[in-house]
């Protein structure tokens, strides 16, 4: 990508706005590296997606140091939505380039169950009722931070 090309992605950029805080998400979880919060048209209620706070285009341009931060949140995560959701596993997935509707890395982390429809890479997506995204996002915050003691 040319810088010119960077520039103006980062200026449309969701994620990065949701990070300067000028657009609302429900956030489960941010540190000074990474910021986790509710896709708004989920796959299945309670999906996640996991980015860096600084810009990143995609993968190919992930710096190392924030591999193992980026796949162990992943981690974490797919453990709250057993413990928060009652999810029987989970779904990982990241697009680079082609089928990159968010021109900022993001990894996605869906909770699953058996026999929950999901099949090959057709992604139908729903919508949270009012509130129901807070919700959800109390839960997997409430979650995570119980994994955090447990861990410590």
């Amino acid at each position: 990508m040319t810088p010119t090309a960077s520039i103006n992605a980062v200026s449309v950029d969701v994620i990065c706005r949701i990070v300067a805080g000028d657009l609302d998400a429900e956030i489960v979880h941010r540190d000074d590296d990474l910021i986790a919060f509710l896709d708004h048209r989920p796959v299945f209620k309670g999906h996640v997606l996991i980015a860096p706070v600084r810009h990143i285009d995609d993968l190919l341009s992930l710096p190392g140091e924030l591999m193992q931060p980026m796949l162990g949140l992943g981690q974490r995560l797919s453990r709250a939505f057993i413990t928060a959701l009652g999810a029987q596993g989970s779904f990982t997935a990241i697009n680079t380039i082609i089928s990159q509707s968010i021109p900022h890395l993001h990894m996605h982390v869906v909770p699953r169950s058996k026999g929950d429809g999901l099949r090959g890479f057709f992604w139908p997506r729903t919508r949270y009722a009012d509130g129901e995204a807070a919700e959800y996002g109390q839960l997997i915050t409430s979650a995570l931070a119980d994994l955090d003691l447990t861990d410590a």
